[in-house]
């Protein structure tokens, strides 16, 4: 039967409101979704990627090995920023964070992609559904504000290197990054509430894990005004990051040119061009998905670019950080020669 959606003209305020409320309640009190109103599917179907029978496999083993491999990766970072003493700089300790962030970050949406690679959908109960939404846009927020921590960080580093130390004590690196973390999960309070409180009258979710707008699609009623308070709080936490990372990195490079040796010169955009290029990734794939109409795109567009930031920018990060660091290679053949000695001891 053919499902008809009805337009509701909300006041924003109480609506906003109503939401934060409900999501908490779902989320804290037992068998609350047993007694909400009927407009609430107690499931949704994950339609994921359409692959052909021969290439299912295929996909599904590069997605797994992909996985498995940006796991390794960045845990392999934070186990050698931790047990090697050259490391024990603020720049690896937020890498250290970016990377254990990672591993949260791509654990979130990977096992519903290979679920859906490896049985074509898959069921998901409204709950967990929620729950995914809301986590996986907590660590992007999260992400976006530890980019521009960061940032920050490099510019002390190349700006005030007399003061660095002192401006970029532990304690202000733990503050920085629990503030990173509390206000991504902050931040994606509202837009998740918002979404989790709508009435859906479909069940198929045209995406690998549970976003924003796949989800307003099945709505029962006009997700316009939704839709513009996402944008707004997306908008702000990463527009206003990327303002600041860019005007930061225009500190740096008045900085850099300023210095006397072209050595000196090169060392400093060596420290930069890592950070910068995990910017450009994941700012150019979030504009993508999250700036702009969705409707304007191809069907299926959003599902392939979600994986450059779901996917490949975790895979990436590990390698852009330590292919070319010498500090890297130097820590790795450290702690080698460290496990080396151990073993022969025993």
């Amino acid at each position: 039967m053919d499902m008809v959606r009805i337009v509701v003209v909300a006041n924003p305020m109480k609506e906003m409101v109503k939401a934060e409320v409900m999501v908490l309640l779902i989320f804290l009190i037992p068998g609350f979704m047993d007694h909400i109103n009927h407009t609430w599917t107690q499931s949704f179907t994950l339609a994921g990627f359409t692959t052909t029978g021969n290439l299912q496999p295929l996909v599904f083993f590069g997605a797994l090995c992909i996985y498995l491999l940006t796991l390794a990766g960045n845990l392999f970072i934070i186990l050698l920023v931790h047990a090697d003493s050259g490391l024990s700089t603020p720049m690896y300790f937020f890498i250290s964070v970016l990377s254990f962030l990672e591993l949260w970050y791509v654990s979130t949406t990977v096992p519903t992609l290979l679920q859906t690679l490896l049985h074509g959908c898959s069921q998901i109960s409204s709950v967990m559904c929620f729950f995914q939404l809301y986590v996986f846009h907590s660590l992007g927020m999260t992400e976006c504000y530890l980019l521009g921590v960061m940032a920050l960080d490099r510019y002390l580093a190349i700006c005030c290197p007399l003061r660095y130390h002192a401006l970029m004590s532990r304690q202000v690196q733990l503050w920085l990054a629990g503030a990173t973390w509390l206000a991504g999960f902050s931040a994606a309070l509202v837009p998740a509430s918002l979404t989790a409180t709508l009435p859906f009258c479909f069940k198929e979710v045209a995406h690998y894990f549970c976003d924003l707008a796949p989800l307003m699609q099945l709505a029962c009623v006009d997700t316009g005004w939704h839709a513009q308070v996402h944008g707004a709080v997306i908008g702000v936490a990463t527009g206003c990051n990327f303002v600041l990372i860019l005007g930061l990195y225009a500190g740096i490079l008045k900085a850099v040119l300023k210095l006397p040796s072209a050595a000196s010169r090169a060392k400093a955009f060596s420290t930069c061009s890592s950070h910068v290029t995990v910017v450009t990734l994941f700012y150019a794939s979030a504009f993508t998905v999250y700036v702009g109409s969705p409707g304007s795109r191809q069907e299926g567009i959003d599902k392939l670019i979600a994986l450059v930031y779901a996917l490949f920018t975790p895979f990436l990060n590990p390698i852009i950080y330590t292919l070319r660091n010498k500090e890297v290679k130097e820590a790795v053949k450290r702690v080698t020669d460290k496990i080396r000695n151990l073993l022969r001891k025993s």
